[in-house]
């Protein structure tokens, strides 16, 4: 095949993006025993920052065979009362055994405060608004992290199913302003962006979430995304919920061919953290995702930069 070029001569990217999967517990040991082709895994950091025990001695086995990425929810980057610094020394502990590929956590808001002071976590990632203050909060706690961890981390777009009614830019362009005041990247998550656009078409702000999805991709300055994470999602009452407990629909899939076009082959993460099915699913998804942005890769135009 002859290799397109771009407008100095390079070749564009043909090889596929290198994909890795959510490393759970229903398979450390299927996986450390067949040992799959597979890029990288990823598990959540918080479940390793015991100092030794059966779990870290897992995760050191898998980290000889497959480069790891750490992927946090409780750093609360969002939180204008700074980070929980325990837990950012435990996290920065863990980055030194296990020396992962990438770092990343969530664009999210997790810490707060009582009247009286006492500060309180919730057990969820909740949204921050899109203002310039909260945009400033969430810099300082991420260049605090950077600094920490002695390396640049990822930021990930959040599935939110409640709005503030404060917004002075769109989260592209938050997103954006982070990544560029603090030299963070970004980790897109196409499910996110699917199910936030189909939640607002069930409130009637749009007729079509595809497209609406595709306009946050075109918002993304290009350079910045270190990582994309592929899901499922699924509806409960009244609302489209991101669980983590299916396949990845088609809809998800022509958004991720979409990401890659104007990415590039961004390494890609299949995540899947309810009703877990056998790792030979898990691995058909994976080889999916090298088919997709194969397939994306090769219909891009000649000269386009990926």
């Amino acid at each position: 095949m002859t290799a397109t070029l771009h407008p100095l001569g390079t070749p564009a990217p043909t090889r596929p993006a290198p994909v890795g999967i959510g490393w759970r517990h229903a398979h450390y040991t299927t996986l450390l025993e067949q040992r799959p082709d597979l890029d990288f895994i990823e598990v959540h950091s918080e479940n390793f920052f015991a100092s030794g025990g059966a779990a870290l001695a897992v995760l050191r086995e898998g980290r000889q065979h497959y480069p790891v990425s750490l992927h946090g929810v409780g750093l609360s980057l969002g939180s204008a009362r700074g980070l929980d610094e325990d837990h950012l020394a435990q996290l920065a502990a863990l980055v030194r055994t296990i020396d992962p590929v990438r770092v990343s956590d969530h664009a999210s808001f997790a810490r707060g405060a009582l009247v009286t002071g006492q500060p309180v976590h919730a057990a969820d990632l909740l949204p921050v608004p899109s203002t310039h203050a909260a945009l400033d909060a969430m810099c300082a706690n991420v260049q605090r992290t950077q600094e920490a961890l002695g390396r640049r981390i990822a930021v990930e777009n959040l599935s939110a199913y409640l709005r503030w009614r404060e917004a002075e830019m769109d989260e592209p362009e938050f997103l954006n302003h982070l990544a560029r005041r603090t030299g963070c990247g970004l980790l897109v998550d196409v499910n996110n962006i699917f199910v936030n656009a189909r939640n607002a078409a069930l409130r009637g702000e749009t007729d079509d979430p595809l497209r609406m999805a595709q306009d946050w991709l075109d918002g993304i300055t290009t350079g910045s995304v270190d990582e994309i994470h592929l899901a499922g999602h699924a509806f409960l009452g009244d609302i489209v919920i991101d669980d983590h407990g299916s396949r990845v629909c088609d809809a998800v899939w022509a958004l991720y061919r979409h990401a890659v076009r104007r990415f590039g082959p961004v390494p890609t993460l299949i995540e899947w953290d309810t009703d877990v099915p056998s790792l030979a699913v898990l691995l058909d998804e994976a080889q999916r995702a090298r088919e997709a942005s194969g397939q994306a890769l090769q219909a891009m135009p000649a000269g386009a930069d990926a």
